[in-house]
């Protein structure tokens, strides 16, 4: 018997400040659920279509993220627009990103 690591990819959208937040508390919860750790160990979290971002936004992706790995799902955020890029080294979190910063388009 041979262990199957699979990928699962998801986009990220729309906006991510603290205005916008809220209304994507509800698309993190559902994924999460969706997430089957015998069978996604990977989940690669598209960011090209987040059009803002502030530290809330960035709080609740790192939480999230955090929830997926105690689920034994490894998340990588890819293709982060220069201004989320930004926006991670401005507040401080480029530790807590520091695994998916160089994917900074």
């Amino acid at each position: 018997m041979t262990t199957r690591i699979t990928e699962y990819k998801h986009e990220l959208s729309g906006n991510w400040s603290i205005s916008g937040v809220v209304k994507q508390l509800d698309s993190l919860t559902g994924i999460l659920k969706k997430l089957d750790p015998n069978k996604n160990k990977k989940l690669h979290v598209d960011c090209t279509r987040i059009k803002s971002i502030d530290m809330s936004g960035l709080q609740l992706i790192r939480v999230w993220r955090e929830c997926a790995r105690i689920r034994g799902v490894e998340s990588r955020l890819i293709n982060i627009p220069d201004h989320m890029y930004k926006t991670i080294q401005s507040v401080g979190l480029g530790r807590s990103f520091s695994d998916c910063i160089q994917d900074a388009v």
